[in-house]
């Protein structure tokens, strides 16, 4: 990961009616940040979690913002899912319809080289 700039990693979790989003980012730099408001933190999924909740306009965003950046590894999505359906009360009964990895860039001043060796989800 590049040591400056602005922008997160991000694992971006959608039902499939595209209702709600959910954000897992593990890994931020520089001046960017969630949508919404704080919730507090949590661990779910093998790691401790900012909880924040908000509304993009077009649908409900929850975004957990990793505590300390990480640049390998991997997430258990169904604990967290649980958590917001079970423990919040923020969504009914959904289906997930996409996982999807990346970075969200605001800044990159000269060029910087964002790279994913691999990337892939399991469902069980």
């Amino acid at each position: 990961m590049p040591s400056s700039g602005a922008y997160n990693t991000s694992y971006d979790i959608w039902d499939t009616n595209y209702d709600y989003e959910i954000m897992l980012w593990v890994n931020k730099t520089g001046p960017v940040g969630p949508l919404g408001t704080a919730q507090g933190d949590v661990t779910l999924g093998g790691h401790t979690w900012s909880v924040y909740k908000g509304s993009n306009g077009a649908n409900e965003v929850f975004s957990f913002i990793r505590t300390s950046n990480s640049t390998s590894g991997s997430v258990d999505i169904k604990p967290i899912v649980n958590w917001i359906k079970n423990t919040k009360g923020w969504f009914g009964d959904v289906t997930i319809g996409d996982v999807q990895f990346g970075y969200e860039i605001t800044s990159s001043s000269g060029g910087l080289d964002f790279r994913t060796n691999s990337f892939g989800v399991n469902a069980s």
